[in-house]
C-alpha cells in the first residue's frame, strides 16, 4: 500500500517526496518547502488548463464525427472539408514568417547529424548501452549482422572467412569516408602508410590508433598487432569504431508501461542516474557477474601533442508523457490526481538542472559544451494551443527551478494530425525553446483514422504506407522545419526501424530518411545506430536540406485514406485481422502481465519487430473501424482474436514467466485487448493507455 504525505497541499507518494528532497533539491540547494509551495501554485494554475485542452481536442472530434454521419454516402469534397475544419478552429491560419530563435543548443542536436536511440527509462541496462552507443565497432556491427553480405559466421569460436569479410567491408568504408591519394587502405601496411586526400579529415591519435572526420561525424582506425584480428591483418588494423547514436532519447512514454509512483520513482532514479553519471546495473552473463555503467570520455591528442577529448555518450534528451494521463502519485487536495505530463516536467527538469548546475560527474550540456541546456521530448500535442501550453509550462518550472529562461529545449512529436496540419503555428508557438520535430508512421496513422473515424472504412494497414496523406506528411514535415529555420540549430527527424534483425534492410532502406533531409532518425539498439551511421558518411544531409522545396499545401496531407473498394475476399479480411489481432495481442499481455513497454515482439510471421503504443494504437483503431463500418463482425474479430492468442502463446512458450492468454481469456491481458478494439471508437484521440493503465493497475493489485 503506498503511504501519501501532504506537502503544501498536495498529497504526495512518501517515496517520491523523500527522493526529491534528498536526491535532487539537497545537492541543488533548494528549500523543498519553497518547492512544493511553487509546485502547488504551478498546478493550481496549470492542471485546470490541461483538463481545458482535453475537453477542446474531445469537442473538435464530436464536430468532426458529426460532419462525416451527416454526409454519409456523399462524395468527399476536399474544399468543402478544409473549410469547415478552419470554420471549427481545427486549422489555424498559416503563421506570418519567422525563424526560431533557439539558442545555446548542443553540436549533436544543431550542426551535426547522426542516429538517434529511444530507450525505455525503467530499464537502466538498456539505458546504460543506449547512452554508452556514442562509439561502436563497426567490425562487430557487420560480424554480427546480416548486414554483411556473406556467409553467417559458423558457430563456436572466431571464423575467419567472416572476419575476412568484414575486414573487406571495413576497408570498402574507409576507402569511401577517407579516400587516400592514388591507393586504397587495402594497401597500407602500417599506420604511417598513406596520405588523405582531404587532409584535414585527420583529427589526431588516440592510444592505440588514429581520429579521423568525414561530414562531422568521427572514425577511428585501431592499430593493434596484439590483437587476434590486428595480428593477421596486414596493416595491423584491429577495429574501425565510429561515431554512433549522437542523441538518444530516454523514454518516459509510450516505451514504458509505468503506471503508479512506483514506476515513476523507478524513471526519476534512472534519469537521475544517467544525470549524475553515477548509474550502474549488475546482471548475469556466461556465469559471471557483470556491471555496467556510463562510459568515461575519449581522449586523442591533435597534431601538436595537446591533449583533447571528446564524448563516450550519446547527448540525452527525455521523454515526458504527453498530456492525457494522469498519476496516483500526486493528487490535489480534492483527490483528483494531477496531470502526469506537468509531473514529469517538474521532476525531469529538477534532475537535468543538477547537470546544468554542474552537479554531475560527466555532464550531459553544460559542462560539456558550455551550453547549459535540458533537452525534453514532448509527445501527443495536438495542434498550436498545446504547443504554447507547453511552452507556457516550461516557463513556470524554469521559475520554479530558478533557472535561465529556455533552459529547458523541448523536441515536438509531428505525430497527430492537428499538429501536422498546423505544424507551421506548432513550430512558432515554442519558437525560443525548440530543437527537435520528428515524424512517427504508427501514431500518426492511428490519429489518422480516428479522427476519420465516421468518415467510412479505411483502407488496408499495409497500403496506408502508400498513401497520400502519408508522403505529403514525410514531405511537408521537413518543409516547414527548413523554412522556419531549423537547419543547424535544430533536429529534423524521421521514424524507428523496427525490425533489429534485419539490418541488411535497414542499410538499403534507411538511407532514404537522409534523402528525404533528416539529420537524424531513430534506431532499435546501439548495433543499428553504429550501421547507420554509415549512412551519415555517404550522404551530407545539410547539403541535401539546401535543395529541398518549399511546403506543399494541404489537400495531400488531408485526404483520407478511405478504402475505394471494401469487397475484399474473406482470406484476405482474415489476414487483416490477424495480422492486427497477434501484434495487439504480442504486445498487450507483455504490457499487462509483465509491466514491459517496449520489446522485440514476434509479428504474425515470427520476424521480431520493435513494438510500443503506438503499434498498438494503429491495430486497434483499424480493426474498431472496420467494426464500425460493418467489414467485419464481433464474432470475425473474436474468433481472430482467439486463433492469435493461441499462436501469441506459442511464440512465448519458452518463457518461464509467461501467463498463456488460452484458458486466460477473462485475464487481466485478454480484457484489455478485447476493449481496445470494441471500444477502441470511444477512446481519447484512440490512445491506448487509459484501457492500458486500468488493467496494468489491476494486474498490478492482484
Amino acid at each position: 500500500m503506498t503511504n501519501m504525505i501532504t506537502r503544501s497541499g498536495l498529497s504526495v507518494d512518501e517515496r517520491l517526496a523523500a527522493f526529491l528532497d534528498t536526491q535532487v533539491l539537497a545537492p541543488l540547494g533548494r528549500a523543498p518547502q519553497v518547492f512544493w509551495d511553487g509546485f502547488a501554485a504551478l498546478l493550481a494554475d496549470f492542471a485546470p488548463r490541461n483538463a481545458a485542452l482535453l475537453a477542446k481536442r474531445e469537442d473538435l472530434q464530436a464536430q468532426i464525427d458529426a460532419w462525416h454521419k451527416a454526409r454519409a454516402g456523399k462524395a468527399h469534397d476536399a474544399a468543402e472539408y478544409q473549410a469547415f475544419l478552419r470554420e471549427i478552429g481545427y486549422l489555424v491560419p498559416e503563421p506570418d514568417d519567422f525563424r526560431i530563435g533557439t539558442e545555446n543548443v548542443d553540436a549533436e542536436i544543431a550542426t551535426m547529424a547522426g542516429p538517434q536511440l529511444v530507450v525505455p527509462i525503467l530499464n537502466a541496462r538498456f539505458l546504460l548501452n543506449a547512452a554508452n552507443a556514442r562509439w561502436g565497432s563497426l567490425y562487430d556491427a557487420f560480424y554480427g549482422t546480416d548486414a554483411l553480405d556473406a556467409a553467417p559466421a559458423k558457430p563456436g569460436g572466431y571464423d575467419t572467412v567472416r572476419g575476412d569479410a568484414v575486414i573487406a567491408r571495413g576497408r570498402e568504408f574507409l576507402d569511401s569516408a577517407l579516400p587516400l591519394v592514388d591507393q586504397s587502405w587495402t594497401d597500407l601496411v602500417d599506420e604511417n602508410d598513406g596520405k588523405l586526400v582531404d587532409e584535414s579529415q585527420w583529427v589526431g591519435f588516440t592510444q592505440k590508433g588514429l581520429l579521423f572526420q568525414n561530414n562531422g561525424l568521427h572514425i577511428e582506425v585501431v592499430f593493434d598487432r596484439n590483437t587476434p584480428v590486428g595480428k593477421t591483418d596486414k596493416a595491423g588494423i584491429a577495429d574501425i569504431i565510429v561515431e554512433s547514436a549522437l542523441t538518444t532519447i530516454a523514454d518516459c512514454e509510450d516505451s514504458v508501461a509505468a503506471v503508479d509512483a512506483e514506476d515513476k520513482l523507478l524513471a526519476y532514479t534512472n534519469w537521475l542516474g544517467v544525470i549524475r553519471g553515477d548509474l550502474q546495473e549488475s546482471f548475469e552473463k556466461g556465469g559471471k557477474t557483470l556491471t555496467r555503467q556510463l562510459a568515461g570520455n575519449k581522449t586523442y591528442k591533435d597534431g601538436a601533442g595537446k591533449e583533447r577529448s571528446l564524448s563516450g555518450r550519446s547527448l540525452m534528451f527525455v521523454r515526458n508523457v504527453g498530456h492525457l494521463m494522469t498519476n496516483p502519485a500526486i493528487r490535489l487536495a480534492g483527490g483528483s490526481e494531477i496531470p502526469e505530463g506537468i509531473m514529469d516536467a517538474v521532476f525531469t527538469s529538477a534532475i537535468s538542472t543538477l547537470d546544468v548546475e554542474g552537479h554531475a560527474k560527466y555532464g550531459n550540456s553544460k559542462p560539456k559544451s558550455g551550453k547549459g541546456s535540458i533537452y525534453i521530448v514532448k509527445p501527443k500535442m495536438h495542434g498550436p494551443e498545446e504547443c504554447a501550453f507547453t511552452n507556457d509550462l516550461f516557463n513556470a518550472v524554469e521559475d520554479l527551478l530558478a533557472i535561465p529562461r529556455h533552459t529547458i529545449k523541448v523536441g515536438v512529436m509531428d505525430e497527430e494530425r492537428r499538429t501536422s496540419a498546423n505544424l507551421g503555428a506548432c513550430i512558432e508557438a515554442v519558437k525560443d525553446r525548440i530543437v527537435f520535430i520528428n515524424t512517427g508512421f504508427l501514431d500518426r496513422t492511428g490519429d489518422e483514422i480516428h479522427t476519420s473515424m465516421h468518415a467510412g472504412p479505411m483502407m488496408r494497414k499495409g497500403a496506408m504506407k502508400g498513401s497520400a496523406w502519408l508522403r505529403s506528411y514525410e514531405a511537408r514535415n521537413v518543409a516547414i522545419g527548413l523554412k522556419h529555420g531549423l537547419s543547424g540549430k535544430a533536429q529534423i527527424g524521421k521514424g524507428m526501424w523496427a525490425a533489429p534483425d534485419l539490418m541488411g534492410q535497414m542499410m538499403v532502406e534507411k538511407i532514404g530518411h537522409l534523402r528525404a533531409g533528416a539529420n537524424t532518425a531513430w534506431v532499435p539498439s546501439p548495433t543499428a545506430a553504429t550501421l547507420h551511421a554509415l549512412h551519415y558518411h555517404a550522404e551530407n544531409v545539410f547539403d541535401i536540406q539546401a535543395t529541398l522545396p518549399e511546403p506543399a499545401g494541404l489537400d495531400a496531407l488531408l485526404s483520407i485514406p478511405l478504402a475505394t473498394d471494401t469487397n475484399w475476399p474473406d482470406d484476405e479480411l482474415r489476414d487483416e485481422l490477424d495480422n492486427n489481432a497477434q501484434g495487439l495481442l504480442g504486445y498487450v499481455v507483455r504490457w499487462i502481465d509483465a509491466g514491459v513497454g517496449c520489446s522485440k515482439v514476434p509479428d504474425i510471421n515470427d520476424v521480431g519487430l520493435m513494438e510500443d503504443r503506438a503499434t498498438l494504437r494503429i491495430s486497434s483503431q483499424h480493426m474498431a473501424n472496420w467494426l464500425l463500418h460493418g467489414i467485419v463482425t464481433e464474432d470475425q474479430v473474436m474468433d481472430s482474436l482467439t486463433r492469435m492468442a493461441a499462436k501469441v502463446d506459442a511464440q512465448n512458450a519458452g518463457d518461464p514467466s509467461y501467463v498463456p492468454l488460452i484458458g486466460n481469456e477473462d485475464g487481466a491481458a485478454f480484457s484489455a485487448a478485447k476493449e481496445l478494439v470494441f471500444n477502441g471508437v470511444e477512446q481519447p484521440s484512440g490512445y491506448t493507455e487509459p484501457l492500458l493503465h486500468a488493467w496494468r493497475l489491476r494486474k498490478k493489485a492482484g
